[in-house]
Order: structure tokens, then sequence, then C-alpha cells
């Protein structure tokens, strides 16, 4: 039967019994005795911000294979880990449910693989979203999927529980950049798994794609897009290879097994996806992100405005009004706490460090920022250094600035340096290790 999460479960009292959170690291992976101080003494504090909340992430860290340029946390894991890890990750849901007092607007389930899950745990951690939480109309209920875990059964599955969106890794359909990446699926894969997802009726799907891999050619660029294009997708994320620190692909290329391709012939590349992208009909909304009319992609909208999500599950990050952690990347240690897991790498950044996140976020949008907003960001104590550094960027064709400051096509090619620059400085972050998470100023 059909399970449709918009019919909302009753809205639960806050447990007065507080959570514990068992350690408390700060940036720097060292992990630090918990304060004694009582504003950390339990998670509480935390849970309570949650309750403006209308956004999860959820990270499902199990793969079959690590692939060469990824630098998410993923393992191998057994069918006995991936039954533990389900049922740590159900009670993890009920006990933040409660604190979230708003209407879900969107989920995102990552990974990792999720649809890598054995079908009757995949159905359990679903029914477990669908039945603690409530979603609001129009909701968008995102998953990852490997085009090889992709059977009509999953896809049954994942649509059956409410699921409307899935996003699948094609990258390209090109064998020798597959492999060049380490992707282990065929690209026949990649269609065989949209029809099946369309057949359970999930008709809103992204495909991604990488363009910048060693070796790859403009030719072998515009095959993938038009494979790409001729499956109709509602949705396209693009993005240039990044050789992340501490992934086989980083240190291969340190060790000049690998030769990243030339700059310029990248920034072809990129011009080249935004023209043929736009002659198929999709709008560039963000800079790697290419929709249909109405597509785009909810949850991502979510992180370029800056709103507050919730995380699940080992790894997952959380964002609430201004404080970022997440949560720890060790599934041992995950597993190991009944209800909450143990955080790190928090932060709390100033009012300024607040306003230079809001710029560099909302500049990865093709609309940028509302003329007001930025005005309201420069007000901010010290935070008037950005508008010179903005006027350079216009003088230079790089931004322009009417009804809302943007990136300019020629700024598109050099977005990181220019939102690099309007970030923060390094007095922006205050010590997160003596504040109360919901302190007032």
């Amino acid at each position: 039967m059909f399970f449709v999460p918009s019919e909302p479960h009753n809205p639960r009292t806050p447990p007065s019994s507080p959570i514990n959170l068992p350690q408390f690291t700060k940036n720097g992976g060292v992990i630090q005795e918990q304060p004694s101080l009582s504003t950390f003494e339990t998670a509480k504090p935390w849970l309570v911000s949650a309750s403006g909340v209308c956004a999860l992430y959820v990270h499902v860290p199990f793969c079959f294979h690590k692939c060469h340029y990824c630098d998410f946390f993923s393992i191998v894991g057994d069918e006995k880990q991936q039954e533990l890890f389900v049922n740590r990750l159900v009670n993890e849901f009920a006990s933040v449910a409660p604190y979230i007092q708003q209407p879900i607007k969107s989920i995102f389930i990552g990974g990792g693989t999720p649809t890598l899950l054995k079908g009757d745990l995949l159905s359990k951690m679903l029914e477990a979203i669908a039945s603690n939480f409530t979603f609001a109309d129009e909701y968008e209920w995102s998953i990852e999927a490997n085009p090889e875990t992709v059977t009509l059964d999953i896809a049954e599955r994942i649509a059956d529980a409410g699921v409307n969106r899935a996003s699948i890794g094609a990258q390209s359909f090109d064998l020798d950049c597959l492999k060049r990446l380490e992707r282990w699926h065929a690209p026949e894969s990649v269609a065989r798994s949209v029809t099946y997802l369309r057949k359970a009726g999930i008709e809103n799907i992204n495909l991604d794609l990488i363009f910048g891999i060693p070796h790859q050619t403009i030719e072998v660029l515009r095959n993938d897009i038009q494979q790409t294009v001729d499956l109709a997708p509602d949705h396209i994320s693009a993005y240039a290879l990044t050789y992340e620190p501490n992934t086989p692909l980083y240190v291969r290329e340190k060790r000049g097994e690998v030769q990243k391709i030339d700059v310029d012939l990248e920034s072809q590349m990129f011009e080249e996806t935004m023209a043929l992208l736009a002659s198929h009909w999709y709008e560039q909304y963000e800079i790697s992100n290419y929709a249909k009319p109405k597509r785009r992609c909810k949850h991502n909208m979510m992180y370029w405005n800056n709103a507050s999500w919730w995380p699940f599950g080992p790894a997952a990050a959380g964002h609430v009004d201004g404080r970022r952690w997440r949560n720890i990347p060790r599934l041992s240690q995950y597993m190991a706490e009944a209800q909450l897991p143990p955080v790190e790498d928090v932060e709390l950044l100033s009012e300024n460090g607040q306003a230079g996140e809001a710029l560099m976020l909302g500049l990865r949008l093709r609309s940028g920022i509302s003329s007001k907003r930025v005005e309201s960001l420069m007000m901010v104590p010290e935070g008037q250094w950005r508008r010179k550094i903005i006027q350079n960027h216009i003088q230079n064709g790089f931004l322009e600035w009417d009804s809302s400051l943007r990136l300019t096509p020629s700024g598109l090619m050099v977005a990181d340096s220019i939102i690099g620059d309007l970030l923060m400085d390094e007095t922006s972050m205050v010590d997160t290790t003596m504040q109360d998470p919901n302190a007032k100023e």
C-alpha cells in the first residue's frame, strides 16, 4: 500500500527528561572532557533549538566500494552491521522527533549508498522517518542511489514509503572515465534504474555528472551530456572533479600517478555544460545545478538559503541558527550510543561570520542575493570591509549589483575566489567551549 506521510502524526510534547551528550568535541577532532557547565551536561539545549527545523539529512554510510574521488564517510559493511545500524538510526529518529515542531519540507538521504541496504532494512528506515515526523504539503523526499543497486523491488519500496525524488550517481557514460573515477557501475545501468524508478511512480529524478576527469575530452563530455538529457531527468547536477585531501585520487595525484586536466580545458568544459544544458531547457539556478521548471532541489535550496536542518547518522552534518556540527564519523562509536550520537566540529559563528556565510551560500545561486538582504549583511558589526571587495569585483566584471548581488558569467569561472574573499576573516569564529547553545546576546 502506498504510504502518504503528508498525513501528520499527533505532535508530541518534548520529554522532560534530558538526553545525555556523552562527549563534546571542538574543531580539530580533539575529544575533550565534557564541560562541567550545566549547559553542556545534557543535550536538551540542542534539542530545544530543533523546534524550528523543517529539513532533515540522513547519512547511510554503507558502500560496496569506495570511489577514489569521494571524501564522504563510507564503509563496506555486512548485513549484520546494516541491521544494527538501522536499529540505531530508528532510535535516533525517535529521540529527536518530539522536539521538531515544524512540518518537514525536505528530507535528503545520502551516503554512502542508501539503496545498498537490504530491502526490509531499507523499508524499516523509511517507515520510521514517515511515522516519526510531520510532513508539509508538497514535501520533497530525496534518496541517493548507485545505479547498480536500483532494482524494481528497491524502487517500489522507496516509492511506497513516500520518497518522491531520487538522485542517481551516473557521473559519466564513458567506461574509461568511470574506471578513472573507480566507479563500479555499467553505463547502461543508469537508464535501467531510471526506468525502474519511473515504473514505481517516482518521476522527479536527478542525474549526477562529473567533468574534468583525467584524459576526458570535450567530445566525451558532450556525449555524456547527450546521454543524460536523452533520459529526460528533471534535474542535473554537473560538478567539476575535485581532488579532496585524504582521498585515493588526491594521493595518486600527489604521487604523479594522475594528472589534472588543464585549467583552460576545465573552464571550456564548464562553459560547454552550461550551453548544452541551456539548449535543452535546463535552467542553471546554481553554479553546478540545472533543473526543469519547478524542479529545483528543495533540499539544496535549504542549504543555499542557510536554513536549519537536523542530521541523523554517523558523519551527518547539521545547522541550527548559526551553529554547525556533525555527528561522530565512526560507526562503532555511533552505534554504541542508545539515543543521540557524540558530536564534533562544533562551530558557532559570530554575526560577522554568519554574514560571510550567507554571502558564500547565496552567491552560488544564479539569482544571487536580494539587495535588501545584502545591505542588511553589510550592516553587521565589523562587516563593512566587504563593501569595498564587492565594488572591486563589480569593477572587474565578476559581480553585478542591481535588484540583487550575483555573479556574472565571467564571475562564474572564478566563483570560488570571489566567494572566498567575502566569506569571513579569521576573527569571525567565536569559542564554543563555554557557550550555551541557546544563549542570547
